[in-house]
């Protein structure tokens, strides 16, 4: 090897010589050094093999039929524009927003967002899926849809999935997250089922286990936004103890049906919550308005909204 060194430098001295240019340096190699190649690129579908063979557990994957929830009144991706995406694009705004600022402090628990509502049929479930698919058309979020209301779950059938595992699987430890968390074909958007339907229901959303979890959620990905359809504040004793836990909470109340009594009384249950949004639901429909009969219950295109207000503060109206 020397040798052939001492040839080749002999050999460029008797160029130079000779008056033939040569380069001051030798010639550099094409190929970087391999710390300074970026990592190889694997797709998810690798990834997921790779998970699957190693033993992990994966998300599911499930098709959601977008023309039908359009066709329904929902926010779906690449819809034309609505009164209704137009709404949601408001009423999402100040939600993000907080949950931005909170992000410093995972102990406040901003990225955590119940919506409930004082009665049945007021439209919490339908707000949920509207706000979660309006925010997945972020660039800055993921969002997680998790069916909390267990005695009445209604996540999944408006979606037009059957009944799946879900939280109350994690809560009574029979499930890891990732076995029961359902990926979608909206980007940014996964869903977590109510769960399997259990006698003590109730009683695992008021456990130790449940707080666990939530302060996980929160912290684990910070830039996700995960949003709770959780059962009426009137009717049921869990939504009370969630709000306790919550960064935010969005009350629906339904206009010309809801009294302003059961709003306060509401209102009273989670002021633990130190941000609470109120949105009035069919503001402005007379009867024979607009609705969403596929799911069962009225659902207009007219909103009223409020931030951080008093329930009938101003007009006297809730």
């Amino acid at each position: 090897m020397n040798s052939l060194i001492e040839q080749a430098a002999k050999r460029l001295q008797q160029l130079q010589q000779a008056g033939v240019s040569t380069p001051d340096a030798p010639l550099a190699t094409s190929v970087p050094p391999l710390s300074t190649l970026p990592p190889p690129q694997v797709s998810t579908a690798d990834a997921r093999r790779d998970a699957v063979a190693r033993g992990k557990p994966v998300s599911r994957e499930i098709i959601l039929d977008l023309d039908a929830l359009a066709a329904a009144g929902v926010v779906t991706p690449n819809a034309p524009r609505s009164m209704t995406a137009d709404q949601f694009r408001v009423i999402k705004r100040p939600l993000l927003t907080a949950a931005k600022r909170a992000r410093a402090d995972a102990s406040a628990h901003g990225n955590l967002i119940m919506v409930t509502s004082a009665l049945m049929g007021e439209g919490k479930s339908f707000t949920s899926l509207n706000l979660a698919m309006s925010m997945a058309m972020e660039m800055d979020n993921t969002v997680m849809l998790v069916d909390a209301d267990v005695a009445r779950p209604s996540v999944m059938r408006m979606l037009g999935l059957p009944p799946a595992p879900g939280l109350l699987e994690l809560l009574e430890g029979k499930a890891q997250m990732q076995e029961v968390l359902l990926r979608t074909n909206v980007d940014k958007l996964t869903i977590l089922p109510s769960g399997t339907p259990h006698l003590q229901a109730t009683e695992l959303l008021a456990s130790d286990a449940m707080r666990r979890l939530l302060d996980d959620m929160a912290r684990r990905y910070p830039d996700r936004i995960i949003i709770f359809d959780s059962p009426p504040l009137l009717l049921t004793t869990e939504s009370r103890v969630l709000a306790s836990q919550m960064g935010q909470v969005v009350l629906v109340v339904q206009a010309d049906r809801t009294k302003q009594a059961e709003v306060l009384h509401a209102h009273s249950m989670i002021k633990a919550c130190p941000n609470i949004n109120l949105v009035l639901n069919k503001a402005g429909n007379d009867a024979s308005g607009d609705y969403d009969r596929s799911f069962g219950y009225g659902y207009g295109y007219g909103y009223g909204y409020g931030y951080g207000q008093e329930p009938g503060a101003g007009n006297g109206k809730p």
